[in-house]
């Protein structure tokens, strides 16, 4: 009897061993990842091949409303592995399904990149537990309905993996492993066209190893090493290494720095053609190996350039893609009162085929970069130099009038840019309020906190919150004092889970009662609602009025039009063709949709049974 993995592998191999010959023209190691392939099947668990099985009838099953994600550290909010486990029902009672942790593998300490420096692709960092703890937290989870997202850090290793240091030593093998020069000629050329990553504290993308004698590709930190895909040895041994946490139980792989992972002379080294054939190949390999496990790319760049990591419908590649441009545009629209550019950059992604699929967020591990459509900017009056520079000082708090509180990151004095620091609820004027011990002032960033969390949980795809968003967690700045993190500003939002502040959730009028109650309440409409459905349509529409952002969404009979006002003043609101009786949602009034007007940062989703 044929099994489901060589019925899986039968349909795909074709094309997996076209791909491999094209890239890398090896057959001897195509037979070699076959086989490797093969034993991790084999060594998957039932539980596991029961989900495969399952999640092969249902490939959407995370395009659903019921899907809510969230990341964290797990040290920081519960220590260890075993401590998350037994934190596992307080995610639950927010409705948690997906659990995207920071890295936890082994790393070196203290210079990992926060877990991007990766010593070992298959063993969990001592620090944080075992394979072991890895293994039983996914089992508790699945027990509770939540699948859990790792990164695999795919374009580097520490310098302190086994293959630096066997390349340090003066192994021709593992040499070959990175990308490696004798002279500084053609690094030096390379790098004309090739953007810094961090322009302020790791200029240039080589460096020189002295025990080696060599240059060395390093996009990120001189700690991080980018591997040579070039070599099939590499893809081999990286893939078995997600193979391997498949079957520790991980269900989502975020690939991370996607494009990066094929480097060419005279390029930028982002987005060449290598890339799609890897990533290509990856997915195919997970579908016949693993099928309930899905891929999660990085891609951090503009919606035109986002599309092709999705493959086509007929040959796919992530599942899933992160909707980082919108998450600044929707930060850009709140300081400046204008969501123009952010109405246009939904548009963009909403003229994308249907099989994409994109996980929004408002916060994360990371800065806030300033990407914007500077074209369409240009279109609307906004220099592009001149509003990324208002937009880092107003989330400094620099900017007179500013509500929010944060700090900068990666300034670069020559383009005067910079990025931004600092948590959901410190950037929406809730820190500021308090410090001042203006009530009025925290209602305001409670409400611009929740509208800002409503329209992102109105947009395609499916929301993500930023562990300690749901209790309003605030910017930390203890890091200042401690040596081997205060040069780095990212540490502002990177704090301890206050659990003291959690218990508050349950006390009436705090503000961990009010912020959590209020996506609660988002959250089970995001569950309920016909109009979250994995099949509904969405797009924006036109309120007449730039501070306003509404978005339509439809499925069987139902349209729910989502309304947001931006801007702290009331706003009314005119939607033409959008006729009929609606009920609010959150508020439960009944009324006109095509006329009305809003609050300070007021939002309602208005349904209409059709």
């Amino acid at each position: 009897m044929t099994s489901g993995y060589e019925r899986r592998l039968q349909e795909r191999r074709d094309e997996l061993a076209w791909l491999y010959m094209e890239l890398y023209d090896r057959r001897d190691m195509l037979e070699q990842l076959l086989e490797r392939m093969e034993g991790a099947y084999r060594r998957r668990e039932q539980s596991l091949r029961r989900l495969d099985a399952k999640r092969e009838k249902d490939p959407g099953w995370f395009r659903g409303g019921k899907m809510l994600g969230m990341t964290m550290y797990t040290d920081l909010f519960a220590g260890d592995l075993p401590g998350l486990e037994g934190r596992l029902d307080y995610l639950r009672e927010q409705g948690i399904t997906y659990l995207h942790l920071m890295p936890l593998l082994k790393m070196p300490h203290p210079d990992n990149d926060g877990g991007y420096a990766v010593e070992d692709f298959d063993q969990v960092d001592p620090s944080l537990g075992t394979n072991e703890d890895l293994s039983r937290l996914t089992a508790a989870m699945r027990r509770r309905g939540m699948s859990l997202c790792l990164d695999f850090v795919i374009n580097h290793t520490a310098d302190t993996h086994p293959w630096a240091m066997r390349a340090k030593a003066g192994e021709q093998e593992y040499i070959d492993r990175y990308i490696c020069f004798d002279t500084p000629d053609i690094p030096r050329e390379m790098e004309k066209t090739i953007p810094d990553v961090f322009p302020e504290t790791a200029p240039g993308s080589f460096l020189y190893q002295k025990e080696m004698g060599k240059y060395v590709c390093s996009s990120f930190h001189l700690y991080q090493w980018d591997l040579n895909y070039r070599n099939p040895a590499v893809f081999n041994d990286m893939v078995c290494s997600m193979l391997h946490l498949a079957n520790l139980g991980v269900e989502i792989l975020r690939i991370d720095a996607v494009p990066y992972l094929w480097k060419e002379m005279g390029t930028t080294c982002r987005n060449l053609p290598q890339v799609h054939t890897i990533m290509r190949m990856i997915r195919l390999i997970v579908e016949a190996v693993c099928p309930a496990v899905i891929l999660k790319g990085e891609v951090v760049m503009a919606p035109k350039e986002l599309a092709p990591y999705f493959g086509t419908a007929e040959k796919p590649e992530c599942h899933l893609l992160y909707n980082a441009s919108t998450m600044a545009t929707q930060w850009s629209a709140l300081a400046s009162a204008d969501v123009r550019q952010l109405k246009r950059q939904l548009d963009d992604l909403h003229s994308l085929p249907p099989h994409c699929c994109f996980v929004n967020y408002l916060r994360c591990h990371d800065d806030i970069g300033w990407g914007l459509n500077e074209t369409f900017g240009k279109t609307i009056g906004m220099d592009p130099v001149i509003h990324k520079k208002y937009l880092y000082e107003f989330f400094e708090g620099s900017f007179p009038g500013s509500f929010a509180r944060g700090e900068r990151y990666n300034y670069n004095p020559a383009t005067q840019d910079a990025r931004t620091c600092g948590t959901t609820a410190s950037l929406c004027g809730i820190e500021k309020g308090l410090y001042e011990g203006d009530a009025v002032q925290v209602s305001l960033g409670i409400q611009r906190d929740l509208m800002m969390h409503a329209a992102m949980m109105c947009m395609a795809g499916f929301p993500m919150l930023s562990s300690g968003d749901e209790i309003g967690q605030l910017n930390g700045y203890e890091y200042h004092d401690d040596p081997d993190r205060r040069e780095d500003s990212r540490n502002l939002h990177r704090t301890r889970f206050n659990w003291d502040n959690a218990a508050r959730r349950r006390e009436a009028g705090t503000v961990q009662q009010r912020l959590w109650d209020g996506l609660r309440q988002l959250e089970k409409l995001r569950a309920g609602e016909r109009c979250f459905g994995p099949d509904a349509w969405v797009t924006t529409w036109d309120t007449a009025n730039r501070q306003v952002l509404a978005l339509v969404r439809r499925a069987e009979g139902e349209t729910l039009a989502c309304l947001f006002n931006f801007s702290g003043q009331p706003q009314d609101v005119h939607m033409e063709a959008m006729e009929g009786e609606f009920e609010d949602l959150i508020t439960g009034e009944k009324g006109l949709c095509s006329s009305r007007q809003l609050g300070p940062y007021q939002y309602c989703l208005c349904r209409r049974r059709d």
